[in-house]
């Protein structure tokens, strides 16, 4: 009778304390919804100096590092932002998205 007791109060605690800890993540802004992305992708998001770790982190599974390299810092030097992910979602930064090439293709990685 004492161990189920003891089990009960344990399990009451644990869960106690994980919803305290997402009360606490959402009230910091990490909760379920997303709607802040733009904030962190969007036009004008970084700075000059965090243009390089997001390069880094853009052009993290390219074969071809150097050149996705150099090119997305010039596009972030540019446009401050550096689109999420490995490739794609440039919809997130129109200037990196709409920056071309002399041929018409596109500049940023």
């Amino acid at each position: 009778m004492a161990m189920a007791k003891f089990v009960a109060v344990l399990l009451f605690a644990l869960i106690a304390i994980s919803f305290l800890q997402n009360m606490v993540m959402a009230s910091h802004g990490h909760g379920g919804h997303h709607h802040n992305n733009r904030n962190k992708y969007g036009p004008g998001s970084l700075k000059s100096y965090q243009c390089p770790s997001q390069c880094t982190r853009r052009c993290g599974r390219t074969q071809y590092h150097k050149p996705c390299m150099f090119f997305c810092q010039k596009c972030c030097a540019k446009c401050l932002c550096v689109p999420p992910g490995y490739y794609g979602n440039k919809a997130v930064c129109p200037c990196y998205d709409n920056w071309k090439t002399k041929e018409g293709g596109p500049k940023c990685p």
